[in-house]
């Protein structure tokens, strides 16, 4: 099994995470030379990280890879086991996705840093978002899940997004801190965010 990754995307990041968190045997390939960027091209039509290359089976796009790994190694599970629970899941990381994550995917693929209106959205809603983590562990109660790997992964990039939450976002920090304390989350950096996260 090879994971085509960037290594500052955060939704590569996102599936190393799994990959970690379930500590299953990979081999994480980074694209930064041209090529691996070829090979890249070669299976994916849209030449985009993550890849995932599975004896035949090839996929793409973050979220499909993720549940792929979740269901292909169920242990430990990082999504809800009944249908409810599940499909909000996938809503949240949904929402994360279109209202943050891909803008933000943007701005590191560009090398530039969000407008006003961006960070301002991002600022706001983990302030919003602060209240949730006061009262539960993770994203979706006491148990991590794959949402997890989304939040951690953002919350990483702050500093190198030049994004600040206020004091009164404090609890999803200190979340963001737990996150990033946890090995796999650790084990999960690329050299290149080592450099550019919330050290």
């Amino acid at each position: 099994m090879k994971l085509y990754s960037g290594s500052l995307c955060l939704f590569s990041h996102a599936c190393r995470l799994v990959l970690k968190e379930k500590d299953i045997e990979c081999d994480v390939i980074y694209t930064t030379d041209k090529q691996v960027e070829d090979i890249v091209a070669e299976l994916n039509p849209y030449g985009e990280t993550p890849t995932l290359a599975d004896r035949d089976l090839v996929l793409y796009d973050g979220l499909v890879v993720s549940e792929y790994l979740d269901e292909r190694f169920p242990h430990p599970p990082l999504m809800p086991s009944d249908p409810t629970s599940r499909a909000k899941a996938r809503v949240m990381i949904a929402r994360l996705r279109r209202d943050w994550l891909d803008s933000v995917q943007v701005c590191i693929a560009n090398g530039t840093k969000p407008d006003k209106k961006l960070s301002k959205s991002i600022s706001d809603g983990l302030v919003a978002l602060s209240g949730h983590f006061a009262h539960q562990k993770y994203a979706l109660g006491d148990e991590f899940s794959l949402v997890d790997t989304y939040f951690a992964v953002l919350l990483w990039r702050l500093p190198m997004l030049g994004i600040t939450v206020p004091r009164q976002g404090a609890k999803i920090l200190d979340y963001g801190k737990r996150m990033f304390a946890k090995q796999a989350f650790k084990d999960s950096l690329s050299s290149a965010e080592r450099d550019i996260g919330a050290n």
